[in-house]
């Protein structure tokens, strides 16, 4: 019953986030920004909030500061949305998923390109003769 009770908060917590900096920060800063994940401790006294960061690295960089920032305003606004006995501390952490998936599709579609071109020269050799 705890775990459905923090799996629920989670998922209000992050909804309620990505409200405030999408459509309430005033920060230009922060518009390539999405709460990806929220990770509350069982207490719910901490939580780790994963951001996604979009754009070059310069204005990830420069989201990534107007987050940091605004973090005291991001926990007084969560604790004004939902109904908690205390605001848990939250914590910015990069979602890194999106790279990550990236650096995976490179590796497929090189293995893919070696794969296409030995085939390739495999064919210009031709079959052997045969006797």
């Amino acid at each position: 019953m705890v775990r459905l009770r923090v799996a629920k908060v989670q998922e209000a917590i992050a909804q309620e986030l990505n409200k405030i900096i999408l459509r309430e920060m005033k920060d230009p800063r922060v518009e390539r920004v999405s709460v990806t994940a929220v990770e509350l401790s069982a207490d719910m006294s901490y939580a780790k909030v994963y951001v996604g960061l979009y754009g070059t690295p310069e204005q990830q960089e420069a989201a990534w500061q107007a987050l940091n920032k605004a973090l005291g305003y991001l926990r007084t606004e969560i604790a004004k949305r939902i109904r908690l006995r205390f605001a848990p501390a939250l914590t910015l952490l990069k979602d890194r998923s999106l790279e990550y998936s990236r650096h995976i599709e490179g590796l497929l579609q090189e293995i893919k390109t070696k794969e296409e071109a030995q085939t390739v020269s495999e064919n210009e050799k031709g079959p052997a003769d045969e006797g």
